[in-house]
């Protein structure tokens, strides 16, 4: 038996009784901006956005287990997803053969189709904001889901475009395997600087919306750290990992201007409409291998 699977093991035992959890359909928001692969101690250090700020609990370590644990089977038909992440598309879709969760959303909106960025391999999250607040025009009745790719990988400040590899697939599963000569500071850095960027967009975005909005993450990030009962170094993001660096999130409640009415009637349909090559190809650039 693998370290990872010994920590599985042990951290779903005291995820049994947490009481903390966020169970994102049935929270308390109108809109709902969500920061990919974000820590609590991050946030809390560089985020100078207003409203409440509190530590929350992720029902899950990646995106994937995130996307199974809330929106398995649950009709969100009051909500519009607008997501930089391919991760839901290829969940419904079947690429690599996986089951569909069984979400209904009124709409999806998939940022990274038309708003990737071939150089930088990510979506930028300037494009994520247009994309919502263009929601929000069309879809006044409708919460709001805004999936941000930001702070996760490729890094794309300055420090992560100066000093580390912009054609890296998997940037932490190269560096744990040791193929990166790289300072674990300056990986620190981009990360700060990468959710900084971020940051900047949703106080745009939060400024051009009305309601009751939380900011909040997925799951966290590893970057070194010596977590759980077995403390050797870890990074990014392993699935079944339950430990507080990535599991402990942040939720900011910000209220602004009145609620909108939400209705909760008609649904989209999952439709293939991009090529599995392209998608495959941009979740490895994100750095998600089968």
């Amino acid at each position: 038996m693998g370290l990872n699977e010994l920590q599985r093991i042990y951290y779903a035992r005291l995820d049994r009784n947490e009481t903390n959890l966020v169970d994102v359909p049935n929270e308390d928001w109108d809109s709902m901006a969500i920061l990919d692969a974000c820590r609590y101690d991050a946030f809390e250090r560089l985020s100078e956005l207003p409203g409440a700020l509190s530590k929350r609990r992720s029902k899950a370590p990646s995106t994937v287990e995130y996307l199974r644990a809330n929106f398995t089977e649950k009709d969100m038909t009051d909500t519009v997803y607008v997501t930089a992440n391919p991760q839901f598309y290829r969940i419904e879709n079947g690429i690599y053969d996986v089951e569909p969760i069984g979400c209904s959303f009124h709409e999806v909106v998939n940022v990274w189709k038309d708003g990737w960025d071939e150089d930088a391999r990510t979506v930028h999250p300037e494009r994520v904001t247009q994309a919502a607040l263009k929601a929000a025009e069309s879809y006044p009745n409708k919460r709001l889901l805004i999936h941000y790719m930001q702070p996760h990988a490729p890094y794309i400040g300055p420090t992560g475009r100066a000093e580390l590899p912009s054609d890296q697939l998997n940037f932490w599963g190269s560096y744990r395997r040791g193929h990166l000569d790289i300072d674990l500071d300056v990986a620190w850095k981009a990360y700060d600087e990468n959710l900084e960027l971020a940051l900047e967009e949703v106080s745009k975005l939060i400024k051009n919306l009305t309601g009751r909005i939380v900011v909040t993450s997925d799951h966290g990030e590893l970057l070194g750290d010596r977590s759980g009962p077995l403390p050797y170094r870890k990074y990014g993001h392993p699935k079944g990992i339950h430990v507080p660096e990535l599991v402990e999130i942040p939720w900011l409640v910000y209220s602004h201007g009145p609620r909108p009415r939400i209705t909760a009637e008609g649904t989209s349909e999952s439709v293939r409409d991009v090529d599995e090559d392209i998608v495959v190809d941009r979740l490895r650039s994100l750095g998600y291998a089968e």
